[in-house]
């Protein structure tokens, strides 16, 4: 028997079929065509599928479906605004911060969570913040040093990296997994 499921998912309410079981990334990907997510463990250890969900960064393979009903979700395709990319997304390109691109949308929303709650982190509080997140080809530095260059831009000094309404307040990955 499946399950109705009303959300909001980056920025635009969105009504859904699942079955109780099915996975939040499930449904993203297979039912709604929002492929930016990844699968990469499907076990929650590598951050690949790492939506916003009421405000936190979580990893969507391990959110089922069903708990979405009334939610807000944002996810990688929801970074961009207007046609135009988001600094952490120009950043990580001006950077080459990525390599095959799995990882990538995962540590762009965890970043994007991140510096929502820190505007102008530390490399150890980046470090930190993107811990959930593993990259098996670029490495980390790259990734590290577009996280702090999208710091310095203009959006990022503002309160709040996000412009969409009914956003709440971000933590980090490593705190929303032990909630």
């Amino acid at each position: 028997m499946k399950t109705h499921v009303t959300t909001t998912i980056n920025g635009g309410s969105v009504e859904f079929l699942c079955q109780p079981r099915q996975s939040l990334l499930e449904v993203l990907r297979d039912e709604l065509s929002l492929t930016g997510c990844k699968e990469g463990c499907n076990n929650g250890n590598c951050g690949a599928c790492t939506v916003m969900l009421d405000g936190l960064p979580v990893n969507s393979c391990l959110v089922l479906a069903v708990e979405a009903e009334g939610a807000v979700i944002e996810t990688v395709e929801g970074i961009a605004e207007q046609g135009h990319l988001h600094p952490l997304q120009q950043c990580f390109l001006e950077g080459a911060a990525l390599q095959c691109g799995i990882c990538t949308p995962g540590f762009l929303v965890a970043a994007k969570a991140l510096l929502e709650k820190n505007p102008q982190p530390s490399e150890q509080e980046i470090r930190f913040g993107l811990a959930g997140n593993l990259c098996r080809c670029t490495g980390y530095d790259k990734i590290v040093r577009a996280v702090q260059a999208a710091a310095q831009t203009p959006e990022a000094q503002s309160p709040g990296l996000s412009k969409r309404p009914g956003l709440l307040s971000r933590t980090t990955q490593t705190e929303a997994k032990s909630l």
